[in-house]
């Protein structure tokens, strides 16, 4: 296998050199409504209520994008892991547990197991 065939594996540091694309999105937002707001005027003027009317939901869904992302980008950055923090080991895609700290038995110690000291049946 050549080296420029190989696969890029996840290195788990994607938390750490991860990029928002709120700002895209902000940008991308605004200028779906410019246009949207310019086919709404368009249409109007034109006599086409149909297509002024589809042009008033995208705006409308604009705005409403618009609005979560600014709520979005003043909540400020949230809780990433650090660099002693290990990546998720991947999926088995057969419904076994992942990695050591899962209980075989689906419970906690203190809760929720069946037997003698549980009180259960």
């Amino acid at each position: 296998m050549l080296e420029s065939e190989v696969i890029a594996m996840r290195t788990g540091s994607e938390p750490a050199t991860a990029r928002s694309p709120l700002r895209m999105r902000l940008w991308l937002s605004l200028w779906g409504m410019a246009w949207a707001l310019f086919g709404l005027v368009a249409f109007a003027m034109n006599g086409r209520p149909g297509w002024a009317a589809a042009c008033a939901v995208v705006l409308l869904l604009a705005a409403v994008d618009l609005c979560v992302i600014t709520y979005r980008m003043r909540q400020g950055p949230h809780y990433q892991p650090g660099r002693d923090v290990p990546p998720f080991e991947p999926g088995h895609g057969d419904g076994r547990p992942q990695g050591p700290g899962h209980d075989v038995g689906g419970g906690r110690p203190d809760r929720g197991g069946t037997g003698p000291s549980s009180g259960r049946p």
